[in-house]
């Protein structure tokens, strides 16, 4: 009996101890974040309210010689490069999930989920050399052959929108196969039954009972997509062509270099003196305040789902 409640206490100590151990690596995350959320503001919010916030966010100029700081065209060239890369990369990255997870065989399955992972682990760098060599080759040759009457000169180098979509179109592809692929395994399997058993064909089962009951899950992927789109800094350097312009109204927009807050930062924070360090935290706060509004979607969307 005493050996017994010897053992019971030592358990509850170690119990104690791991409770512990985990509320504080649980808490480091949220002091971590804390931190960062402290050192970004606190560089660049003073310098925003000195500057002006307006003149900030909405100015079409980026000079820092000169002391102007105007970040518009980048933000321009951020929301468009990540809205046309969900458009091209959602509707395909949902149509893989499904035919994974419904269409499928078994042995072609074992093969594409190992290939989305391993996409999933290549690095952006390496990504974006094969932008560099193969995508910006295709766009040049049809920019400066077909379309060269109807481009600028500026819009023929290859460097563009139109790369930075497609290399953000593939990166964000295993986020929405994955994502999707889970909330459509999770449809229960009466759904399924039930609409066959009405005399429901498969094709309109899957796109009228089995896609909609997973729509939760499916706009939290295809939200989290533009998060990680958003957020990429170093292959979409590497192809966009880091031009701070507003692109011409039109179709030729395409063709544009633009430059994205990130690439902004990346670009000149080892060179910036003491006032450019603060406009590119100020750069930063913007896009922080982009990423939170993203993740604050996705959390009402799998609340709503749950």
């Amino acid at each position: 009996m005493k050996f017994q409640k010897e053992r019971n206490n030592k358990n509850n100590i170690e119990e104690a101890i791991v409770k512990v151990i985990l509320f504080i690596m649980a808490l480091s995350s949220i002091i971590s974040l804390g931190l960062i959320t402290f050192f970004v503001f606190n560089e660049g919010l003073p310098f925003m309210i000195g500057y002006g916030i307006t003149d900030f966010i909405f100015g079409t100029t980026w000079n820092p010689t000169e002391q102007v700081y105007g970040i518009f065209p980048m933000i321009v060239g951020s929301v468009i490069v990540t809205i046309f890369a969900i458009l091209v990369g959602a509707p395909i990255g949902i149509a893989v999930a499904v035919y994974l997870v419904e269409i499928a065989p078994p042995r072609v399955t074992k093969i594409v989920k190992p290939a989305i992972l391993l996409l999933e682990g290549i690095p952006s760098v390496v990504i974006g050399l094969f932008g560099m060599v193969v995508i910006i080759d295709v766009i040049r040759r049809l920019a400066r052959g077909p379309l060269a009457d109807y481009l600028p000169a500026g819009y023929q180098t290859g460097y563009s929108i139109l790369a930075g979509v497609l290399i953000l179109a593939i990166m964000i592809l295993p986020t929405i196969i994955s994502i999707s692929a889970d909330s459509i395994r999770a449809v229960p399997k009466e759904y399924k039954e039930a609409s066959l058993a009405m005399g429901s064909t498969k094709w309109q089962t899957l796109f009228k009972v089995v896609v909609p009951a997973a729509k939760s899950g499916i706009l939290a992927a295809v939200i989290l997509g533009v998060g990680r789109a958003i957020g990429e800094t170093m292959a979409i350097i590497m192809v966009i062509g880091n031009s701070v312009q507003l692109p011409i109204p039109g179709w030729e927009a395409v063709f544009a270099p633009v430059r994205t807050l990130t690439g902004n930062i990346a670009l000149e924070m080892g060179y910036a003196g003491p006032e450019h360090r603060q406009a590119l935290f100020a750069t930063g706060i913007i896009l922080f305040l982009f990423i939170i509004i993203i993740n604050s979607i996705t959390l009402l969307l799998r609340r709503r789902g749950t």
